[in-house]
């Protein structure tokens, strides 16, 4: 009797073990349809040959990152609609917000993942369909928020490739100066022309690409807590030559981050790009003295709009140039800010 309860339960075992090995493996496709429209929010000064910084504002949802194609489809959108205006040039820099990259981490999962109400349920979703990534992960995660953190790392590789391959793509086809967001990734760095990542801490990063669809430079790195969402101050900005001006990115906004800004080797920062999240807003009267202090030129703060989880908002973009700045609409959609410098 005991036997045949024993070869039951390895039975009843192994059946639950293959149900959750199948299930692992099923990515189901939805038929979900995005929103490709977009409005021009700002569109400041006269065209020039000194070019402009056009930044986006996309409206996203979780389901958008359920493949790189759909994602790129409706960020390609928005580049055709700034070309039908005749605001891409060859000296043009566009600026999309922070963590663009970084929830590339939802890309072909689950769809519960998706449907989730709160991001840290879709976590667990993340964790629960790649447990042997996840497991691996936290090897390497952390004492801080250990969860939080191995989750973000647990497709960091898969991330870091996407991340490359979409905005180094969208720069080259729209032979674009491209500045892409943000993305988390442990120990980020620029190798032999190719974006790879370390088994340390991690940083929320930012890469330029340029016309070509190569990384210019390194990524600007700040220190990132997985568990609060946050950003740290950096110590420098790096100045990346443009054909638009020397440009310096600096994330998130906020005011003590921007008391950091001082340039590598004591270079001018022309034009400032500040990609933000969903819900950071920086002090008008406080960044226009700022950038009067540091000889910055002009520049944007651009945000991500729409829901991912619990997290949503149709934040205010800001542009800046010469001491005026002005504001977009908080109305709902995906944005393009355009300044012609």
């Amino acid at each position: 009797m005991r036997l045949l309860i024993t070869l039951l339960l390895a039975l009843a075992l192994l059946t639950a073990l293959g149900s959750y090995a199948h299930w692992i493996e099923q990515r189901p496709s939805s038929h979900y349809l995005s929103d490709l429209r977009s409005q021009v929010a700002l569109d400041i000064g006269e065209p020039g040959p000194r070019g402009n910084l056009l930044g986006i504002q996309p409206e996203l949802f979780a389901a958008d990152y359920q493949s790189l194609a759909r994602l790129r489809l409706k960020l390609a959108a928005y580049l055709d609609h700034a070309r039908d205006q005749g605001m891409l040039n060859e000296r043009t820099v566009v600026v999309l917000p922070e963590h663009i990259g970084t929830w590339l981490l939802a890309v072909g999962e689950k769809e519960e993942l998706y449907r989730a109400a709160e991001r840290r349920q879709a976590m667990h979703w993340l964790a629960a369909s790649n447990p042997l990534d996840f497991l691996a992960a936290l090897l390497s995660a952390g004492s801080d928020a250990r969860l939080d953190d191995a989750m973000l790392r647990t497709k960091a590789k898969t991330m870091a490739r996407d991340y490359q391959a979409l905005f180094g793509d969208l720069a080259r086809d729209y032979q674009i100066t491209l500045v892409a967001g943000s993305i988390v990734l442990p120990e980020p760095r620029v190798e032999q022309g190719r974006l790879e990542i370390g088994r340390g801490p991690l940083y929320n990063a930012s890469l330029v690409f340029d016309r070509a669809g190569n990384p210019l430079g390194q990524p600007q790195r700040y220190a990132f807590s997985a568990g609060a969402l946050t950003t740290e101050a950096a110590d420098a900005v790096q100045v990346l030559d443009t054909p638009a001006g020397r440009l310096g990115v600096l994330l998130g906004g906020d005011m003590h981050q921007l008391r950091q800004a001082n340039a590598d080797n004591g270079e001018t920062i022309e034009l400032l790009a500040i990609p933000s999240d969903l819900d950071s807003q920086t002090d008008d009267a406080l960044l226009n003295q700022h950038l009067q202090n540091h000889g910055v030129r002009a520049g944007l703060q651009v945000h991500l709009r729409g829901r991912l989880w619990e997290r949503n908002g149709q934040p205010q973009a800001l542009a800046f140039d010469a001491g005026h700045s002005e504001r977009g609409t908080s109305e709902h959609g995906a944005q393009l800010i355009n300044l012609w410098l």
